[in-house]
């Protein structure tokens, strides 16, 4: 794969290896992407690096884009990180120097690996010390579109982060090359200071707030809403205000454009590496076909949008026709995007379409499945219900005797959805009323058939938060507070584990080291494997998983600032096989 701010179509990935290969075998110097070291300043903002033994060092660095500068983490000297490319059946070495004055880590996020090189400190290994060197040494099972990422402390919010791809074994001949997407953000404030921010009021970044004085919400709204002390604009905790949204980390200003030729076919392997950014992805007049999600193929679904949750990756199919196209990522709560331009014509820059109208939640959104099926707007369900109606609904969101009694009950628990439904078709916040088709996970079925085998045991794990205190956890515990305590699960064991949320946000869940079926209407072999899944505010989740990769694995919501204060747990998945037996 060539990358850069203008991708050449005539220098293809094959091209490339071909030509290091050559060089090689005659003796000569290789070029150092091929060696393991980043280029420090590439273009599209990462280098490449690969082969059997990888090099990677974590400093301090300095960022820039658009009228944002600040101090960021570099891996090889770039944010993000350098693109780390390994074929499917290979065995790698990768050595991480740490030259932080801090401990830090790598996780090597949706890889299939032994427990102790997953890369979480006080989990699967101690972290890596300043000054020293950690070696990652494991066996590449698998194929398709990953990502890595610190999980050290919020260091991934300041740019220790990079794009992770597995060429499979047999070429796929359903596209002439590929590109890699990598969608993030950026700001010059110190994470520690963001997280401060929010510990002392969840709404200090939001800029679209409603209030009856801008004329956009109406009294009886604002009396209801705040009874339940909530806003309906209430989507993202960091939004614009202070985040540049980046694609291969170039904000809109820096013109990134990705070169092709009319007719070709080229895959796009879209990753959300951001640390809080729920992303809308389209390229308006171009449709996209997903083919895989999480790096595991599934069936065409041709769509022209999607969501992408942080920490998911998609990959898609465009042909797009001669022209330039605007490749939009924009943010769910539509105060910002990331773009870049697909162009056929070097030095053109597409016009991305403007931002559209922020979103409002809706009672759904609030576990009120049962009082609102998405079709009515705020100000109808405000003018519609009484006083004593909206006492009764704010008495019942705050009925934790609706809890089940596994869940604590604490100063952390301030809401509980009286209603939650399964909400595995709901296409993600204000996808639901575009007029073009959007993807939904009831849309994924696997490729390829799976084992079927029914659960033996189903878990029930309810998503719990007080968003005025910032406080966030699973079952009303806090990682702090449960870290000897952790999910316990046999060796092969088959589980079917539900997750409801009871909050108002939509959380990004995250298992390591295995990945799950989603129970999303597809019969039994042809559920979709994933290994991250958006939980829908006041909704349920379903997966079925089979714990069979043995060891302590961390199991968090991927909104980087959730699981900092508080939403993980350990999954502990043992006896370990008897050897030459598992």
């Amino acid at each position: 794969m060539s990358n850069g701010k203008i991708i050449s179509p005539a220098l293809s990935r094959r091209t490339l290896l071909k030509g290091t290969g050559a060089l090689a075998a005659a003796g000569l110097a290789i070029p150092a992407w091929a060696r393991g070291q980043s280029l420090s300043h590439a273009r599209n903002g990462f280098g490449e690096v690969s082969g059997e033994s990888i090099d990677l060092t974590i400093d301090n660095h300095h960022f820039t884009t658009g009228g944002r500068s600040g101090h960021a983490i570099a891996v090889n000297g770039s944010v993000p990180g350098p693109l780390i490319r390994l074929r499917e059946g290979q065995d790698v070495t990768l050595n991480v120097t740490n030259n932080l004055d801090e401990d830090s880590s790598i996780h090597w996020h949706g890889l299939l690996l032994p427990f102790q090189f997953d890369g979480v400190p006080g989990v699967s290994f101690p972290g890596i010390k300043p000054g020293e060197t950690f070696q990652y040494r494991f066996p590449i099972r698998q194929n398709g579109t990953y990502w890595w990422h610190s999980h050290s402390g919020l260091q991934e919010q300041a740019g220790h982060y990079g794009p992770l791809v597995i060429d499979a074994a047999e070429p796929d001949p359903r596209y002439d090359r590929d590109l890699v997407v990598l969608l993030s953000e950026f700001t010059p404030r110190h994470p520690h200071e963001i997280a401060r921010m929010l510990a002392v009021g969840e709404h200090y970044f939001n800029r679209s707030m409603q209030t009856v004085g801008d004329g956009s919400m109406s009294l009886e709204d604002r009396l209801m809403w705040g009874a339940m002390r909530m806003n309906p604009r209430d989507i993202s905790d960091v939004t614009a205000s202070t985040y540049t949204y980046l694609i291969n980390g170039h904000g809109p200003a820096d013109d990134l454009q990705f070169q092709f030729q009319p007719g070709e076919r080229i895959r796009l392997r879209i990753i959300n590496g951001s640390a809080m950014t729920f992303f809308n992805v389209r390229i308006p007049g171009v449709p996209m076909t997903v083919i895989a999600a999480d790096g595991i193929d599934v069936d065409d679904v041709e769509v022209d949008e999607f969501q992408i949750g942080v920490a998911e990756t998609y990959d898609v199919i465009v042909t797009p026709p001669d022209g330039s196209h605007a490749l939009v990522a924009e943010a769910m709560d539509r105060s910002g995007m990331g773009v870049a331009s697909l162009t056929s014509h070097a030095g053109h820059r597409a016009t991305p379409p403007p931002l559209r109208e922020p979103v409002n939640l809706t009672m759904v959104d609030m576990g009120m499945g049962g009082m609102d099926h998405g079709g009515m707007d705020h100000g109808a369900m405000g003018h519609d219900m009484s006083g004593e109606s909206d006492m009764a609904m704010d008495h019942n969101m705050r009925d934790t005797s609706l809890l089940p009694p596994d869940v604590e009950v604490n100063a952390g628990v301030d809401m509980v959805s009286p209603m939650p439904m399964d909400r595995m078709d709901f296409p993600g916040l204000g996808l639901d009323t575009v007029d073009h088709r959007v993807l939904r996970y009831t849309d994924l079925r696997a490729r390829r058939a799976n084992p079927h085998r029914m659960p033996t045991r189903q878990l029930e794990i309810h998503l719990t938060g007080n968003m005025e205190r910032y406080m966030w956890s699973f079952d009303g515990r806090q990682f702090s507070a449960v870290t000897d305590d952790p999910i316990r699960f046999a060796y092969d064991e088959r589980v079917r584990v539900k997750l409801v949320n009871d909050t108002m946000m939509a959380h990004p869940i995250h298992l390591h080291g295995h990945f799950f079926e989603l129970v999303n209407g597809a019969d039994h072999t042809h559920q979709p494997l994933k290994h991250t899944v958006v939980v829908q505010p006041g909704g349920t989740a379903t997966f079925d998983l089979t714990a069979n990769e043995p060891g302590d694995w961390a199991f968090h919501c991927h909104l980087l600032y959730h699981m900092h204060a508080g939403m993980m747990q350990t999954v502990t998945v043992r006896p370990f096989p008897i050897e030459g037996e598992g």
